[in-house]
């Protein structure tokens, strides 16, 4: 069974940075693109970047230009370096496979607030 742990959110003022990590148990990163999703309540899950073996990234068009994906494939772990945060980015964050969640089980994520 895979699991998922996020970490490195916080509150923050708009226009601050913060950096999230997911540490994943199995060797996934290899074979997997993965990506972050973020979740506020009454809404799905909407994917904003992802990352493939190749490390071709991508990313949603509300993200692009201020957040960074990465991962270290030895470690297990992904990171998303979020830059010029914006009140809308406010939200709980969480890591699984992309463009597809196939993993069923989801960390408890990590809350990342926006706020002056």
């Amino acid at each position: 069974q895979v699991q998922f742990v996020e970490s490195g959110g916080g509150l923050v003022q708009p226009g601050e940075s913060l950096t999230l990590s997911c540490a994943a148990s199995g060797d996934l990163f290899k074979i997997l693109t993965m990506g972050w999703y973020r979740q506020t309540p009454g809404n799905q899950r909407e994917l904003v970047a992802s990352i493939d073996i190749i490390y071709t990234t991508d990313y949603s068009h509300s993200v692009k230009g201020r957040f960074t994906i990465s991962k270290d494939n030895d470690k297990n772990t992904l990171h998303l370096q979020m830059n010029s945060l914006k009140p809308e980015d406010t939200a709980v964050y969480y890591c699984n496979s992309a463009p597809d969640p196939v993993f069923p089980e989801w960390g408890q994520g990590t809350q990342v607030i926006v706020s002056s």
